[in-house]
């Protein structure tokens, strides 16, 4: 899958991306939100999540306690059963799914929760949020996990934008 060729080439880029990252931190707020809106939305146009699902399929979001709710009341569940039956704390003491994939994912990579969806996974993989830089780390990270996060920095290595 085309989608595989992104990761593959991250992760024999991720040293160069993480130069890149550095370079980044350093400029400006509102440039590299920029930088990266402009690209999110170029990437968006070619990458259909649902022909990928790998952050479904590998990670799990943070499930605050509003998400918690959200979800339970979705599928007629106490918060307590819920937490139950998927969740589990994290070294960082947050609440994440026991296992990947994801419980809710089905066959045809669509969340059987969708419209009740932790936050983490509305607004995943974070790259047209504002304050860029605040999230830098974990959006190197996300390269490994997210074609579409690859295929940004596969652009800012092209384009030189570092």
């Amino acid at each position: 899958m085309i989608y595989q060729k992104y990761l593959l080439i991250s992760l024999k880029k991720y040293e160069e991306n993480k130069r890149i990252v550095e370079k980044f931190k350093r400029k400006k707020t509102a440039l590299l939100d920029n930088i990266f809106h402009e690209l999110h939305e170029k990437v968006f146009e070619e990458i259909d999540c649902l022909k990928c699902a790998n952050c479904c399929k590998t990670t799990s979001p943070i499930f605050y306690m509003k998400d918690i709710e959200r979800a339970a009341k979705a599928l007629k569940m106490k918060a307590s059963a819920f937490i139950d039956k998927y969740l589990k704390v994290d070294e960082d003491n947050d609440y994440v799914l026991k296992s990947a994939p994801c419980f809710f994912l089905d066959h045809e990579n669509y969340c059987t929760i969708y419209n009740d969806r932790p936050t983490a996974c509305r607004e995943y993989p974070h790259t047209n949020r504002k304050r860029m830089v605040q999230i830098l780390d974990i959006t190197l990270k996300n390269t490994l996990v997210c074609p579409a996060v690859a295929k940004i920095f596969t652009h800012l290595n092209e384009n030189n934008q570092s």
